[in-house]
């Protein structure tokens, strides 16, 4: 089953060599999974303040600059997952740096046929 670890925080959680810290460790882990066969993709956001959200409202986009919902912690990436179970993923997310310093929100992958292939 694919599961989409979102990992949230803050944007000042950490300074720029910790951040560079965490991207380095967070490669090194989907390197282990792709060689375990379960990366299928991994990314990091810029920050928060780049942000902009679109609501559709009788018909018409609506856009404002910011995220969706205004809270402390903001999703900040994600890896794409195969596991076997939600105790796997668990494991998984559990290895995430980000998840030493926020949250990472872990969430099944509803598949739907039809959509496109890679």
């Amino acid at each position: 089953m694919k599961y989409l670890l979102l990992i949230y925080g803050t944007d000042q959680a950490w300074d720029e060599a910790e951040r560079e810290a965490c991207y380095e460790e967070s490669t090194q882990l989907a390197h282990r999974l792709k060689a375990a066969g379960q990366y299928l993709a991994a990314a990091p956001l810029h920050p928060v303040s780049t942000a902009t959200s679109v609501r559709v409202r009788e018909g018409k986009p609506l856009v404002t600059d910011g995220p969706f919902a205004e809270t402390r912690e903001q999703l900040g990436g994600y890896f794409l997952i195969e596991a076997k179970d939600l105790d796997e993923a668990i494991g998984i997310a559990a290895q995430i740096p980000g998840a030493r310093v926020g949250t990472v929100e872990i969430r099944p992958v509803l598949e739907i046929p039809g959509l496109p292939a890679d």
